[in-house]
């Protein structure tokens, strides 16, 4: 289903020629430097096609002929590859002796391989001929005067071959074009293929996937087969799993450019990348990423007008004028050694993705200072429930379950509300900021909803008085107690707040007693008798709610504290009619 969900995806970029993707046989690929050559073969100048600054300098993409899958021997793509296949040159610095002993003694190898791939794969055409002659007769000393060689022999980048007087690469040219298709017929057995059911050659290695964060750079395969034990009835290496060259060609191609740096149908949810898209072109696959991801800088409204779209949606029957009934995919991909793990995989329409992502915003609306953002990306939500903070501390597994859940209708999971309240207890400072205090609400609203029978109340955007959860109800009695030494004592560097929230959330019973005589010591130092007196009345609303402070309180009533306490603050700040 993934392979054929890609495939498609490939045959219908394929088919729109404003696209831009790879056509069979072909790839995009960064190439740094260009080998520009007179026709005669000489040597005329090394182009730098890099834009950018320092470490940021990226070389321009261009159509080269499909690479081979490199291993640890030696193979040659046909005229493109590395500095050190192309020249027989390899920087040595830094190696050890047995290293230096392989790599000089490879790089001629190297060469000759790059040599041979075009005596066998080409015919020796007056160009084909001149870039040959380049390779066979270029000399160290015309390298040496060209600004960029001692570049491409420090960092070894990808090079390709230009003639002069011509806009595009040599492997472009119409006669080598024409010539693809046959190069690209190579000896595989004939079989039916599992992803498009058609009789097709066999591919025995599949193309290595990019760009999923934290696999090998080199690429990895959700395909493979490289061990013995992995392999059935003695079949060897594809075979295991039959898929076409032409399949095999599609799904790599769609999923390397949805994973693309240039990609905008891609987001990192934590330690899984995940890419997205549409059976057909839609507003929602070119919007998705704006529902999940930080406000862009040049542009911060952009997000929340995409959002506020979504919102208006159930209005107007689809969004932006979609089919409510495209199909619609979602793939997560997180690394496994030398291969790539599918973290999840969700596929519905357009209108069931949609309504979905309108439940999670309107989960989340909740009473905030005016300065807060009007909605919280997926990013924000879970830095702000990690250790310190930090994306980095972000548990791996939280985001990709959260965004499932997310799309898939269902409560956030449980780890959500855990580190949550883990990060509140350990934030002294701030404790229920107003996007914990969001998340929290949603966890709860949803849990609720799909456990009806517990009889619980769904908790408001703001102060609800008649909450029946004993939870939110000590939470704004702690709130108030907070409030009453606060006035009672401007200036405090620290209220009960610091000292006494974790207790009072989790074992109420051992510090509320505490906490009321307290309270009877801080009333009488208000100079305003009345507010003094409303003040008392307030926490005698809140106790009446219940019978006695319970010796703990569970995870999700914790939760409900931490709301109680935010909504009872909140309100003491909002202005009264």
């Amino acid at each position: 289903m993934i392979l054929q969900a890609l495939k498609e995806y490939y045959d219908r970029k394929a088919s729109d020629p404003e696209s831009g993707i790879a056509p069979e046989g072909w790839e995009w690929k960064e190439i740094p430097f260009i080998i520009v050559l007179e026709q005669s073969g000489k040597l005329k100048q090394i182009e730098d096609t890099r834009e950018g600054d320092g470490k940021k300098k990226r070389g321009k993409l261009f159509l080269v002929p499909q690479g081979v899958k490199k291993t640890s021997g030696i193979a040659a793509n046909l005229l493109w590859d590395t500095g050190v296949y192309v020249f027989g040159s390899v920087n040595t610095e830094g190696f050890d002796d047995d290293k230096v002993l392989k790599a000089t003694t490879r790089a001629p190898e190297q060469k000759k391989a790059f040599i041979k791939r075009i005596k066998d794969s080409l015919p020796e055409t007056a160009r084909i001929k001149a870039i040959l002659s380049f390779l066979s007769s270029v000399e160290q000393a015309s390298l040496e005067k060209m600004p960029a060689w001692e570049e491409i022999y420090q960092i070894n980048p990808v090079v390709s071959f230009r003639f002069e007087g011509e806009k595009d690469l040599f492997c472009r040219c119409s006669e080598i074009r024409a010539m693809i298709d046959p190069e690209n017929s190579e000896k595989t057995s004939d079989g039916i293929c599992l992803v498009s059911g058609m009789t097709d050659r066999i591919s025995e290695l599949h193309t290595s996937i990019k760009g999923v964060y934290g696999a090998q750079t080199s690429g990895a395969n959700i395909v493979s087969f490289n061990l013995a034990s992995f392999r059935s009835f003695g079949k060897e290496q594809g075979a295991n799993a039959p898929i076409g060259e032409s399949a095999m060609f599609a799904y790599t191609t769609a999923l390397n450019t949805l994973l693309s740096r240039e990609s905008e149908q891609r987001l990192q949810v934590g330690d899984a990348s995940a890419v997205f898209w549409s059976a057909r072109k839609t507003n929602f696959e070119s919007d998705f990423a704006f529902f999940f991801k930080e406000p862009e800088k040049d542009d911060p409204d952009v997000g929340t007008l995409k959002i506020k779209n979504l919102l208006e949606a159930p209005k107007t029957g689809a969004y932006l004028g979609d089919s409510g009934d495209e199909r619609f995919y979602l793939l997560g991909l997180s690394p496994n050694a030398a291969r790539i793990s599918i973290r999840f995989w969700q596929v519905g329409t357009v209108a069931e993705f949609a309504a979905r992502l309108r439940q999670h915003f309107e989960d989340l609306r909740i009473v905030k200072p005016p300065k807060e953002p009007e909605f919280y990306s997926l990013w924000r939500l879970l830095v702000n429930i990690a250790t310190q903070d930090k994306s980095e501390n972000i548990p791996p597994n939280v985001a990709g379950d959260f965004m499932r859940s997310i799309l898939d209708g269902t409560p956030y999971p449980q780890t959500l509300l855990q580190s949550a309240l883990r990060r509140i207890h350990s934030d002294v400072e701030y404790r229920v900021k107003p996007v914990r205090a969001a998340l929290i609400k949603a966890y709860i609203n949803r849990y609720s909803r799909t456990h009806p029978k517990n009889g619980e109340k769904e908790l408001e955007m703001a102060l609800d008085t008649e909450q029946p959860s004993v939870g939110y109800q000590l939470g704004r009695l702690f709130a108030v107690l907070e409030k009453i030494q606060e006035e009672a004592s401007p200036g405090l560097n620290a209220t009960i707040r610091e000292r006494y929230y974790g207790s009072a959330c989790s074992s109420p019973v051992t510090v509320f007693g505490t906490l009321m005589r307290l309270k009877n010591h801080h009333l009488p130092k208000l100079d305003n008798k009345g507010r003094a007196v409303n003040l008392e009345k307030l926490v005698g609303e809140i106790v009446s709610h219940f019978d006695d402070f319970p010796a703990h309180l569970d995870l999700n009533e914790q939760g409900r504290f931490a709301i109680g306490y935010y909504h009872q603050r909140q309100d003491f700040f909002t202005k009264k009619n």
